[in-house]
């Protein structure tokens, strides 16, 4: 038998994003393309549920990757013993992405309750209407998209954009809706004609 699938998409786009590599440590810099952890977090700013979870697939990069200084005021828990002072990172600018998922559900639906077609049901509504549970951003809370909604006809993957990233956070946490903290990592992630596709 074949398991339903309940697909959802989205574009964002926007004049910064911020998608750090742990690595980088206290100079951050972005991967050239977001996590899917940090694409959860965007789509749950529209819906969100305990049992069921959004599971980004593939993110199509529709423009080119340039990379920048940004400079933030650090608000961190080091401040009253260092003082004010700021942090200079390495942002992209002037990004746009199309992502396509699935939602996936703890429980198997039954004749009185399917949460993953609920959750379906609910982003596609609040996506269409603008209407979100929290401000999405990309990456870092003062990055606000310049355009969050459903998918443009104008904008297509860069077919430029040819890359591989070594290591690539891939999720935080070992369930989706109140796990506990343990971070994924994906190896060798390829960008290919502009698409990514995230390893299952």
């Amino acid at each position: 038998m074949i398991e339903k699938r309940y697909n959802w998409a989205f574009e964002i786009a926007g004049r910064n994003a911020c998608f750090t590599r742990p690595d980088t440590g206290a100079v951050p810099i972005s991967y050239p393309a977001p996590t899917r952890s940090a694409l959860i977090g965007i789509a749950e700013s529209v819906a969100l549920f305990k049992n069921a979870y959004f599971w980004p697939e593939r993110v199509e990069i529709c423009s080119p990757i340039v990379y920048h200084k940004y400079v933030q005021n650090y608000n961190g828990p080091l401040r009253e013993k260092t003082g004010p002072f700021q942090l200079v990172i390495t942002v992209l600018e002037n990004v746009d992405y199309k992502v396509y998922g699935t939602i996936k559900s703890y429980d198997k639906p039954t004749h009185e309750v399917n949460y993953a077609h609920e959750m379906q049901d609910m982003f596609l509504r609040n996506l269409e209407k603008g209407r979100f549970f929290s401000t999405p951003h990309l990456g870092l809370s003062e990055m606000i998209p310049a355009y969050f909604g459903p998918l443009r006809s104008d904008t297509v993957p860069d077919e430029s954009i040819n890359l591989m990233i070594p290591s690539m956070l891939d999720t935080m946490y070992d369930r989706q809706t109140g796990g506990r903290l343990s971070p994924k990592f994906q190896q060798n992630v390829r960008i290919e004609k502009g698409v990514l596709r995230y390893a299952e």
